[in-house]
């Protein structure tokens, strides 16, 4: 196995060990070919990881090996690296790596850490959101297309709102949108915000959309996942690679490119070129702070006209005020029961 290999990056080297080591076998991309991937996108990896605590998702051995998620910051964390505390719902906390400069993210790609999991909020106030992301799940049947329809009305049903959006794939099926939002609401509210759009949505495209938590009433349709934005949930980083044996990229997209998008064609090897040729797609987000006001207010209007209040939260998180039943249907109907029971077999 070739020796260590240095990279320099914005002033920092940064050493890459064991860079032959196999990643994707499929393909046959080494640790190397992750790192210089890396280098390559790193102004835009960065942007979206800047001063957010950051979960990293590593595969020490490849994506064939088996893998964990790092949210405590690792020993050895470089002196330059900042962290940021994080409180998660069990009430517990972690100081996680709050990326600042290019080298924090190839030092992270020589842990192995193949997909970056940045919070939606920035390490000076790590209570209040500062981007609103919609996470849009094929479901068995539905494939990207279908997001992508269902994007392109998220988009207009923003506009309404007073609100623009920044789509990119989800390096798999599914698409991502973020709209950047200024950090003044909490987790349960910005959540809430989710659930109103993703309602709206499932009212204009009830054969396409579902807000259903329960996969066994989701169907053939795509998931609005409003509960990514719960506290301690992540969406991959725009850029960041996926563990898929293509080695795809969840990329950010113009919106016009968006309909025939194939998320397969963008990848380790196709992403570099287009980033330098395009550059980061969602360079302006940081420009952008929009309100949650009207979308509240929607929120209101759902709950005082329809009766419909809170969705179930994940598992690991405590009951919350007001939250429905965490039973599963099947189950509750079986049993006679309608309480809220103990956790879901995977909901996510």
């Amino acid at each position: 196995m070739a020796g260590a290999v240095e990279l320099e990056v914005a002033g920092r080297t940064v050493r890459v060990s064991h860079p032959d080591k196999t990643y994707y076998p499929e393909r046959g991309f080494t640790k190397l070919d992750v790192a210089q991937y890396y280098l390559a996108v790193v102004d835009g990896v960065l942007r979206g990881l800047r001063d957010r605590p950051t979960t990293m998702q590593r595969f020490p051995d490849g994506v064939a090996g088996e893998f964990f998620y790092q949210k405590r910051a690792p020993k050895g964390l470089p002196e330059w690296l900042p962290t940021a505390r994080i409180t998660f719902p069990s009430g517990r906390f972690a100081d996680e790596m709050c990326p600042t400069e290019p080298a924090a993210v190839l030092w992270a790609a020589n842990l192995g850490c193949l997909t970056f999991h940045p919070w939606p909020v920035r390490r000076g106030d790590t209570e209040h959101p500062d981007e609103l992301r919609i996470d849009l799940d094929p479901q068995p049947g539905t494939d990207f297309v279908d997001a992508a329809r269902v994007a392109h009305e998220l988009r207009a049903l923003l506009a309404e709102h007073g609100l623009r959006g920044w789509p990119k794939t989800s390096g798999g099926r599914g698409a991502h949108v973020y709209v950047p939002i200024r950090p003044h609401w909490t987790f349960t509210e910005v959540r809430r915000a989710a659930i109103a759009l993703a309602r709206a949505l499932e009212r204009r495209m009830p054969g396409l959309v579902t807000s259903a938590w329960w996969k066994e009433e989701r169907g053939a349709k795509v998931f609005v996942d409003y509960n990514q934005m719960a506290r301690d949930r992540t969406i991959a980083s725009a850029y960041s690679l996926r563990s898929r044996p293509r080695a795809t990229v969840s990329t950010p997209l113009r919106w016009s490119e968006l309909s025939e998008a194939d998320p397969e064609d963008f990848d380790l090897r196709t992403v570099p070129p287009r980033f330098a040729e395009l550059g980061d797609l969602h360079a302006d987000m940081d420009g952008h702070a929009f309100g949650l006001e009207s979308v509240l207010e929607l929120a209101d209007r759902q709950e005082k006209d329809g009766g419909l209040g809170d969705m179930p939260y994940p598992p690991d998180h405590p009951k919350m005020p007001g939250e429905p039943s965490r039973v599963q249907p099947s189950r509750a109907r079986k049993s006679g029961t309608t309480g809220s029971g103990g956790p879901p077999e995977g909901a996510g």
